[in-house]
């Protein structure tokens, strides 16, 4: 113990910006010639990135010098309310969209006697059937835990059932929930124009019958599916509000309480400060809508509901997806969603275990209970990167609401097929990103196992498939393509020329880059041509990449090719670059190049279509 405060840099200068902008001119300078140098723009262009749907990431952040303003006021960035001294967290709901209604009645009631303190049903025909909804709630008192359903197929049919299970508990008074009517999700997923007829209708209803339950939800998550960005979520949520607000306007429903009647549904992802600012981002513009509508302050606050992304979910290597969820469930409590669902990490492969469930409860848990995240005003607050970052989405959404504004507004946009092509864009330029592994999926894309450990579900129901926007998880090219190796009989020999020293770290790579698509990549190290021509025919290759250092290949990559070129090998690659030989007859004797940054879904798709391997 000291009488005076420790402090950590007091020994350190404090740095300016000229010495760190100094100091990366140095490194990445280093190796270049003279006159070659890097200007300080062209430095700091290579180490700022941009994210798929726009947003600028620099390098480097300091104090703006903007007021960072408080939680509980408006515009409601740093969180609807201010939290006390006792322990605060968020509403943990547990979402149950098994058909099979015993079991999901017992799951539903596990989950609410073990932390979960909400439940969220899926009422669809490969889920909770309608009429079952009352026996999958069996049990639950919906005034102490709330309920919310959601369809993909009949928002009438769920919101009914639901109405009826409130009415039934004889507590319709106190219930708290969503009936779940979003006509936008709805058309979104079945390629029709959306058709707001019955959120007066249940609206109404709500306000007459469930004062303190919500009938509407403003729910991106088949847009997100779909591969809609960060920004394109904010901007559509905004926009799906205020035509839900214009369209009750219309029936005479006041601002306040329309304002009252709806709950927004985002993805949260393994991106976590994007996450983390696209939630802050939400509420401010959502605060901005409603004070134009006059809406009083307090009740200016988006309620907001986290689903950590089905999206990013793999099928292989799944364990993984227990790290993404708790990224995405941490990333959500910090942006302060009132709400938070954690799906499954074995949701691709089937239906949810009942310890695939307990796991996904408990990762919200510890992060509420134990990391004591609920109890901290805004956590990210003050944090220069998050709060550009959220001014920076805040900002791009709302000119992109704006264009949608002008264009006839979101039902329109749905309509007419704008916000599907919008999606489009993004989709592509994210697949790029993924095929080049500028993007990366751990246990897929990079680092994959070499066999899957098998994952024991039971199978989801059959369900037609949207007719409209179809979901497509991020890793489903590479899977598809291992899904191919696995079918036949496909080999890729590694000729490692050298001592390890010289071919280590690119044969790491280079199986590493096999493991992705579950090619076999048996070895040779060292060895005269004539010996690894030996092993390879041995081993039944009709592919080879040469993986060695510039110094190696320039004394021995053309004449090996030559030799396994002449035993019949059809086809040579290089790790690295042709040039690295130093021979004109690179180009005659090594048909390509495996290279960090090459597209690698179109090279291991090329080199399936070469072995045979059946599409």
């Amino acid at each position: 113990m000291t009488e005076s405060p420790l402090s950590l840099a007091g020994d350190f200068a404090q740095p300016t910006r000229e010495e760190w902008e100094s100091e990366v001119l140095k490194v990445l300078n280093r190796r270049r010639p003279p006159g070659k140098e890097l200007s300080l723009d062209q430095a700091l262009a290579r180490l700022r990135t941009t994210t798929v749907d726009g947003l600028t990431i620099e390098p480097l952040y300091v104090d703006t010098d903007q007021p960072l303003g408080y939680p509980g006021v408006m515009p409601f960035t740093r969180g609807n309310k201010v939290k006390s001294g006792a322990m605060t967290g968020w509403d943990a709901a547990a979402l149950h969209e098994d058909p099979d209604v015993t079991f999901t009645n017992d799951e539903v009631l596990r989950d609410l006697a073990n932390g979960a303190t909400s439940i969220w049903l899926r009422v669809d025909p490969d889920a909770v059937a309608p009429d079952e909804v009352a026996a999958a709630l069996a049990g639950v008192r919906p005034e102490l835990a709330p309920v919310r359903v959601s369809s993909r197929t009949d928002q009438d049919a769920a919101a009914l059932a639901l109405a009826d299970f409130w009415l039934a508990s004889g507590r319709a008074d106190e219930v708290m929930g969503n009936l779940g009517l979003d006509a936008m999700s709805l058309a979104v997923l079945n390629g029709t124009a959306p058709d707001l007829a019955l959120h007066r209708v249940w609206v109404e209803r709500a306000r007459r019958e469930f004062p303190k339950a919500r009938a509407l939800v403003v729910d991106t998550l088949a847009l997100h599916n779909a591969g809609a960005g960060d920004v394109d979520e904010v901007a559509y949520a905004i926009a799906t509000g205020v035509e839900y607000l214009r369209d009750l306007a219309a029936a005479g429903v006041p601002a306040t309480d329309a304002a009252r009647q709806i709950l927004f549904r985002l993805a949260a992802t393994d991106d976590q400060f994007t996450t983390i600012a696209k939630f802050r981002a939400l509420r401010r513009l959502w605060a901005r809508v409603l004070e134009v509508l006059e809406v009083p302050e307090a009740q200016r606050g988006a309620v907001t509901h986290a689903v950590t992304s089905w999206r990013m979910i793999t099928r292989d290597d799944p364990y993984v997806n227990l790290l993404r969820g708790t990224i995405a469930a941490f990333s959500a409590a910090v942006g302060d969603a009132e709400i938070l669902t954690v799906l499954p990490f074995d949701t691709a492969h089937g239906l949810p275990t009942k310890a695939s469930r307990r796991f996904a409860r408990n990762t919200q848990l510890v992060a509420m209970e134990e990391s004591n995240i609920g109890r901290v005003n805004d956590p990210a607050g003050g944090s220069y990167y998050v709060e550009q970052l959220t001014d920076q989405l805040a900002v791009t959404a709302w000119t992109k609401f704006q264009a949608l504004e002008r264009a006839g507004g979101m039902a329109v946009a749905v309509a007419t097929g704008a916000v599907r092509d919008q999606v489009a864009a993004t989709v592509a330029e994210r697949a790029k990103r993924l095929a080049t592994r500028k993007q990366p999926i751990t246990g897929v894309s990079t680092f994959p196992l070499q066999s899957e450990r098998e994952v024991e579900v039971r199978p989801r129901p059959e369900a037609q498939g949207p007719a409209g926007l179809a979901p497509h998880r991020d890793s489903e090219v590479f899977e598809a393509l291992r899904d191919r190796a696995a079918a036949s009989r496909t080999t890729v020999f590694l000729a490692c020329l050298g001592e390890r020293r010289d071919f280590g770290p690119r044969e790491q790579f280079t199986s590493n880059l096999c493991l992705v698509a579950g090619l076999n990549a048996p070895e040779s190290e060292g060895g005269t041509p004539d010996e690894i021509a030996r092993q390879v025919l041995a081993a039944g290759a009709r592919m080879v990449i040469l993986c060695s250092s510039a110094k190696v290949y320039a004394q021995q990559a053309v004449e090996v090719a030559r030799t396994l070129k002449a035993a019949g090998v059809e086809t040579v690659h290089i790790a690295g670059r042709r040039a690295e030989t130093g021979s004109p007859e690179a180009d005659d004797v090594i048909d390509g190049e495996v290279f960090d940054g090459m597209n690698v879904v179109d090279f291991l798709a090329s080199t399936l279509d070469l072995l045979g391997a059946a599409k």
